[in-house]
């Protein structure tokens, strides 16, 4: 008796995040998650990839319109690179805390796998909040057990003479680090795609 076999389906790789994503400042096509499709076509990994960043957006932001990004494109793994934007606001680190647990649970119940990209502040907001706001990433990502890369910028906004890897505005990296940021997210999310 012969089984015939399933092919295999493409995972969908949601990708939801602010101007580092957004291919802000960048000529399209340049940005890590263009780079990312790139790599998942060279190496032969069956995915589509969608890019819903969108820049300036900020947790509560992307809290909002998720519901509507999961039911129409309904992804096997969601990258959630958000919450730069609500430090640079000020916003309460336990709202933006509340939003990331609330995307991932969201996420979690139609069994989306999730990776979570932290981020770290400037020096200058001061000690205890850099320390508190690098923290809430890793308390999401523990609480409810899903990967985490600690810092999405390794690489680029940590290394001497780091401000030639940024655009003017010593925020938006260019064109050439996002190898760099693809090769952070990359570890991690390669062993979810399956």
């Amino acid at each position: 008796m012969a089984f015939a076999t399933r092919a295999k389906t493409p995972s969908v790789i949601l990708v939801v995040g602010d101007s580092l994503s957004a291919e802000y400042g960048l000529k399209r096509g340049s940005g890590w998650v263009a780079l990312l499709e790139q790599r998942l076509r060279d190496q032969s990994k069956p995915a589509k990839v969608v890019n819903a960043s969108i820049s300036g957006d900020t947790t509560s932001g992307g809290r909002s319109r998720l519901a509507a990004l999961l039911d129409q494109h309904k992804p096997t793994i969601v990258v959630i690179e958000l919450g730069g934007n609500d430090a640079l606001r000020g916003l309460p680190l336990q709202t933006s805390q509340d939003n990331l647990q609330a995307m991932v649970q969201a996420c979690q119940a139609i069994h989306a796998k999730v990776l979570l990209l932290g981020m770290q502040v400037p020096p200058n907001y001061g000690t205890d909040y850099s320390a508190q706001f690098a923290a809430m990433y890793a308390s999401v990502a523990k609480s409810k057990s899903v990967p985490l890369v600690p810092f999405f910028l390794k690489g680029v906004a940590d290394v001497p003479d780091s401000e030639k890897l940024f655009q003017s505005d010593r925020i938006h990296p260019v064109e050439a680090a996002h190898p760099t940021l693809l090769n952070n997210v990359w570890p991690a999310l390669s062993k979810l795609i399956a």
